[in-house]
């Protein structure tokens, strides 16, 4: 993407997010963090400097019993034992990059974000980019994080502040790596905090491989987006396979189902994101009856529908953005159509609300964390955001400011050293203490904390664990050591 639109897209974003005075700390808090200093953090610490520039750490590396906490009856080829099972093992950068000096000078420590901030049109999306009101939420709570570290003192080894820098992720396919390329080497920022686009974020981590660039995600729930094993990606939200093993578990363990249709948007966010739902209801014995996609940005629906009623569907699920969501459900109840009606995350918006209106009302979701626990940090960032920015935070910028933290903890212990900032996302000594809930990374460096199911009743959303809905996650196989990650996943309540 050309540097002109780049700089368009900063500043509609400075205007939709004008700056804080820097020591000024957003709602008087410090975020809760896993500790800079302890006695664990210190043996890790040696044990880096201990290798050198030419041998691998002893941190440790971690092995998952299964792949991503996958019930029993839901893994593929359960029947046998697999020759060869991918992405339990930890991956390790083998790499020189932890003997690279801390530079002098540095007079701001910057941090990179990548998201779809401003609308183009693209053939990688299904049409017109469509994502830009997510990425501008994800955006600020990125920014929220940043300030707050500022208010705090900044980077404190050196005191002096974080920078955010922020470049568009317009949906061009391509642009994303070229994107990454200008943060890595123009901007020299330490790590980056993005997307939300599955097929841009594949190519920025592949880059960012590359580069030797620490990439931390937020925002694609693309259950393929951890399965490159590059050891430089994690993500910090429960992905579309976490999603769908609850709500299948819902749709044909709780609900008794036996014939489910799916209508799903035909870019990939679509495509990926019914995979495990397809996948699970199979395996389950129920495999789904009819699967219709639609194009980006359609309005009328009635050949998906019509088939999905020829189907004699007991329940319709829909993955795709929240307009078409509103728009399909609105139309199945003017045909007549009432089938109980399930949608992936990013129905769970202000948008589907007011256009499906009254018909929104009994409709569930899958989410990946609960806004409505109790939980005091948690009510400390809602606080701050709505002092920050005068609306309530949603689950993309709930999901930023977790990931942010998370990247500006790793580098206020690990010093400017992206290599050493990336052994401590990869080896955390405990899960995160996020405000979407613990952040419990698998050896896959993939989020696999507990996950929700939002329920549209009086009104409101209303969220229901896996204990709320009596659905207990099955039987885990356990072939081999439990990592730290995995381990607790069943035993996990909220507070």
């Amino acid at each position: 993407m050309k540097r002109s639109a780049t700089l368009l897209a900063l500043g509609v974003l400075l205007a939709l997010a004008p700056a804080m005075p820097p020591q000024t700390p957003a709602g008087g808090a410090y975020p809760v963090m896993l500790p800079f200093d302890s006695p664990e953090i210190r043996e890790m610490l040696r044990k880096i400097d201990a290798a050198g520039s030419h041998a691998i750490p002893d941190l440790g590396v971690r092995k998952d019993p299964n792949y991503a906490a996958t019930s029993e009856d839901v893994e593929p080829f359960r029947g046998i034992t697999p020759y060869k099972e991918h992405f339990l093992e930890q991956m390790e950068y083998a790499g020189p990059g932890r003997a690279i000096p801390e530079p002098e000078d540095v007079k701001t420590v910057k941090i990179g974000f990548i998201g779809p901030i401003m609308s183009t049109v693209s053939v990688a999306t299904g049409g017109k980019s469509h994502e830009e009101s997510l990425g501008i939420k994800m955006l600020q709570g990125a920014r929220l994080a940043i300030e707050q570290a500022n208010a705090r003192g900044g980077y404190l080894k050196r005191k002096i502040p974080f920078e955010l820098v922020v470049a568009n992720d317009n949906g061009l396919w391509g642009s994303s790596g070229n994107e990454i390329i200008k943060l890595a080497y123009l901007d020299k920022v330490w790590a980056i905090l993005g997307t939300i686009d599955g097929a841009n974020s594949h190519i920025a981590i592949r880059v960012a491989l590359k580069i030797e660039l620490v990439m931390l995600n937020s925002g694609d729930t693309d259950p393929t987006f951890i399965e490159t094993n590059i050891p430089w990606v994690a993500r910090c939200i429960g992905d579309d396979r976490q999603q769908s093993y609850i709500l299948a578990d819902y749709l044909y363990r709780k609900m008794q189902f036996r014939r489910v249709g799916l209508i799903r948007s035909s870019n990939r966010y679509g495509r990926f994101g019914v995979r495990e739902v397809v996948d699970s209801s199979r395996r389950l014995g129920f495999p789904i009856v009819m699967e219709m996609a639609y194009k980006v940005g359609s309005t009328d629906f009635s050949l998906e529908l019509e088939r999905l009623r020829n189907a004699r569907v007991d329940a319709v699920v829909h993955w795709g953005d929240a307009r078409e969501g509103a728009l399909i459900l609105n139309q199945m109840r003017r045909e007549g159509m009432n089938q109980p009606f399930f949608c992936c995350d990013r129905c769970v918006q202000s948008e589907f609300v007011e256009l499906a209106g009254a018909n929104a009302e009994g409709v569930i979701c899958s989410y990946p964390w609960n806004p409505d626990r109790r939980d005091p940090k948690l009510e400390a960032f809602k606080k701050a955001f709505r002092e920050r920015f005068g609306e309530e935070p949603e689950t993309y910028a709930a999901h930023a400011y977790d990931g942010m933290n998370m990247l500006i903890w790793a580098i206020q212990v690990a010093g400017l050293n992206r290599a050493r900032i990336r052994d401590m996302i990869a080896y955390m000594p405990a899960p995160w203490p996020g405000v979407t809930g613990d952040i419990r990374l698998s050896a896959a460096l993939d989020d696999v904390g507990e996950v929700f199911l939002a329920k549209r009743e009086n009104g409101r959303w209303h969220y229901y664990s896996r204990e709320d809905l009596g659905i207990p996650r099955g039987r885990i196989p356990a072939r081999d050591r439990v990592s730290r990650a995995v381990a607790g996943v069943e035993q996990r309540r909220e507070p």
